[in-house]
């Protein structure tokens, strides 16, 4: 075995720890590096990176004999994360923070204070995999284990990223984490330590008055209506919405009521029927894609949702620099929500990703795909 001079990420979990002791245990150079992105956790919060978790971080790092240090990030995790995701809800979006905090706040400070220590990788505790294609292009491919599979929040890393990152937990199940961190004497409180919560900034507040707090203002009430544009109830601000939602919508019916959408220039909550939410198809901007731009006519695998069901789905329009796609499903269904982020897959490999922008709803599908080509410069087929 080659040894080799190893940054660890550590988060004070689990994961991270067990990481940690696993390349200890293979003999390398080990370094742990944990980053500070928040004073503390709010109330309630099943946060991460907290000052408790540096501590544990530090705890372990001690017991493992490596060196630690601390990263302040809080300046950046405020600009790149916390400060986007209350824009998107009161701009009527669904934001996907984790996968920001990854591609922003995680990867590129890491990866450069890791080069700047002389590390040869940087292994972080993510439940993913690398693979190499028959080209040799490394691919990100998702983990073992279907409950703990974070692919979905990375796709955006890039061929120079990936080529000096590992990902040591993609091939394990979480039990089996949990195993050696006991094995390696990390201690049952590090190996049975509770999970966080995806969002670690949102506490037992909720989402909206989270939103509210990081603006600094209340957002203004208006009128709920239903498909014919009549009025059917009020709302206390949009931000409290989001695509699909069925609960908290203070509204008596006949039958159950979704909200189908956000209208932001007239402050107005639409909602419908199950049936209202069907879609054929989305459209993502600010596309990345880990080894090569898809064509049109691909069929690949969509996954909108962080655990979401994957459905089939092909491109019908492409910018030319790939940044925007048009995708239609095979089979009419839900769609995610404005501002979430859809990742494409083939097999259990990530081909790329992006955020949704649009909705296609009950719509001939050439002529869209052609409509959007028109409009946008796009190719399509």
């Amino acid at each position: 075995m080659t040894r080799r001079r190893v940054v660890v990420a550590m988060s004070g979990g689990v994961d991270s720890s067990a990481v940690a002791a696993l390349m200890v245990e293979a003999g390398h150079e080990v370094i742990g590096l944990s980053m500070k992105t928040h004073r503390g956790a709010p109330k309630g919060a099943k946060a991460c990176c907290t000052p408790d978790d540096m501590r544990d971080a530090r705890r372990v790092a001690d017991k493992l004999d490596i060196p630690f240090y601390l990263l302040n990030y809080e300046a950046l995790f405020e600009r790149e994360v916390i400060e986007p995701f209350a824009r998107a809800y009161a701009e009527g979006r669904t934001p996907n923070p984790c996968v920001d905090c990854n591609d922003k706040v995680k990867f590129v400070p890491l990866l450069e204070r890791a080069q700047m220590l002389g590390a040869d990788v940087l292994v972080t505790g993510h439940y993913a995999r690398i693979v190499c294609d028959p080209s040799g292009a490394r691919r990100l491919a998702r983990g073992v284990d279907p409950n703990k599979d974070q692919s979905y929040f990375l796709y955006r890393l890039t061929q120079a990223q990936l080529a000096m990152l590992e990902f040591p937990l993609g091939g394990m199940h979480k039990d089996e984490v949990r195993g050696h961190a006991e094995r390696l004497g990390l201690g049952v409180d590090v190996a049975q330590k509770r999970e966080s919560q995806e969002i670690c900034f949102v506490g037992s507040e909720g989402y909206a008055e989270t939103v509210e707090r990081i603006l600094g203002r209340s957002l203004p009430e208006g009128d709920i209506v239903d498909g014919e544009d009549r009025v059917v109830g009020r709302h206390q601000g949009i931000h409290r919405f989001t695509l699909g939602q069925r609960r908290g919508l203070g509204i008596a019916h006949e039958e159950p009521l979704y909200v189908t959408g956000v209208d932001v220039s007239r402050n107005v909550v639409r909602v419908g029927a199950a049936g209202s939410l069907n879609a054929q198809g989305i459209r993502l901007e600010r596309a990345k894609w880990t080894a090569g731009v898809p064509r049109i006519g691909d069929r690949l695998l969509l996954q909108q949702r962080y655990h979401g069901t994957p459905c089939v789905a092909e491109v019908t329009a492409i910018q030319a620099d790939g940044s925007e796609v048009t995708l239609h499903f095979d089979t009419e269904g839900r769609s995610g929500g404005l501002g979430q982020a859809a990742v494409l897959y083939q097999d259990d490999v990530v081909v790329g990703g992006g955020v949704i922008i649009e909705v296609i709803r009950q719509v001939d599908r050439r002529n869209h795909a052609c409509a959007v080509a028109d409009t946008l410069g796009l190719t399509a087929y």
